[in-house]
């Protein structure tokens, strides 16, 4: 167990978060102005009678919009509060710190301007609704901490009734860190997607997600156990709502035990210590774990290695190699479906994001990112099977793949 997941470091972490979040000003973002406003004439161009025109050239061609407002510079990150991280339905308000934590990555990492919107919806079509009414005034969607299953449903009427991005990172954007990190992994391990028998633990929003873009990838579904708290979901249960009996299977396991005999593959989106010492034994030759709860994963690296010698791992950890972190995508996603004025963000976009994070890890590691994380050397291995968040080349390299793929499937208007 590594420091930060004592009570006295916890304690120190929580007390530095308030005073963090507090001081000196509260909250983590804000607003600046872009143009001049130190004269007469720059308030005359700012507001009235200036405004008029841009007005009136929006009023006859929306899609001025983009050349004269912040809009194709503006995401909305929107949540129901529902999910919030590891605590569950806290409500919209108490959501806000998490929605201005991720306005911070986007601009942080890919110049993205956020506003962040809490809604108070009693149900999950007035909180479609209030969405759709305020979407004109922005260019992307990025809806956050929304609970399954409402939340496939609330993903799929947005992108019906919107001509702009809609994206649940929780669901796409673990999937495509998992995926990229995966397709390494195999690759180390001497094993094809197509062959590997995977257990997904957990079949909430990113499990279910990971497991679909998986299929899209070359994952053989019938060789996808996915595990729920009543065991493995399988075609004989009646206890399945629409998307769990989606990636149901034919097969007499039952348990979590059941299922990871012989598997080549952990994908853990559960909760802590839930995987055992004869779990991982009885896992295939050269496996690969993803323990992805997080701050105390499934199994913990330090354990899962005195059982296997033949590992590679990942967790959702920032102090352990490979760390499974959405900010690896979803900056650099919206930044390319912004770039070329997208409709909406499709699979073609995800599988470029998945094969340009996976292929990053092949080029040698910048100066700077081995400065930032202590390190004398890194290359493509079993430490090393998905780029660190800091370096800088991320923002080009999938932000461009990302529009690229955009354009050539039909959703760029720019």
């Amino acid at each position: 167990m590594s420091d930060d997941s004592r009570p006295d470091a916890d304690a120190d972490l929580n007390a530095a978060a308030l005073a963090y979040h507090e001081t000196p000003r509260p909250g983590k973002t804000g607003v600046e102005i872009t143009k001049p406003a130190a004269t007469q004439r720059d308030l005359s161009l700012a507001y009235t009678p200036g405004v008029a025109e841009p007005v009136r050239r929006i009023h006859a061609d929306a899609q001025a919009a983009y050349r004269y407002t912040n809009r194709g510079n503006l995401v909305a990150v929107i949540t129901d509060g529902t999910a919030v991280l590891g605590l569950g339905n806290v409500g919209a308000l108490a959501g806000k710190p998490v929605m201005e934590g991720k306005a911070v990555l986007f601009k942080r990492f890919a110049d993205i301007d956020v506003f962040d919107i809490e809604v108070d919806a009693e149900t999950p079509e007035a909180f479609i609704e209030t969405v759709v009414r305020i979407a004109p005034t922005f260019g992307g969607i990025n809806l956050e901490d929304l609970a399954a299953p409402h939340c496939f449903d609330v993903e799929q009427a947005l992108i019906e009734r919107l001509d702009i991005p809609v994206f649940h990172d929780d669901q796409h954007g673990t999937a495509i860190i998992i995926a990229a990190g995966l397709l390494n992994a195999l690759e180390l391990q001497g094993k094809a997607l197509a062959d590997a028998r995977i257990v997904v633990l957990g079949a909430g929003a990113a499990g279910i997600a990971s497991i679909k873009l998986l299929i899209e990838l070359g994952a053989d579904p019938q060789r996808i156990l996915t595990v729920d708290r009543r065991g493995v979901i399988h075609s004989g249960r009646d206890d399945l709502n629409r998307h769990k009996a989606e990636i149901a299977v034919e097969t007499d396991r039952r348990s979590l035990e059941d299922a990871f005999q012989d598997a080549d593959v952990f994908i853990g989106l559960s909760g802590p210590d839930l995987v055992t010492r004869a779990m991982l034994a009885a896992m295939a030759p050269r496996p690969i774990v993803f323990a992805l709860s997080n701050p105390v994963p499934e199994i913990r690296p330090e354990v899962a290695f005195e059982v296997r010698d033949d590992l590679i791992m990942a967790t959702g950890r920032s102090d352990y190699p490979n760390q499974v972190n959405n900010v690896l995508g979803f900056p650099f996603i919206f930044r390319g479906a912004l770039d070329v004025r997208a409709s909406r963000i499709n699979n073609a976009m995800c599988i470029a994001a998945v094969h340009a994070l996976k292929d990053l890890t092949r080029e040698p590691v910048p100066a700077s990112v081995l400065e930032a994380y202590g390190l004398d050397a890194l290359t493509r291995g079993p430490d090393y099977i998905i780029p660190k968040p800091l370096d800088p080349r991320l923002r080009d390299t999938v932000s461009a793949a990302v529009a690229k793929a955009a354009i050539a499937s039909g959703v760029a208007r720019a």
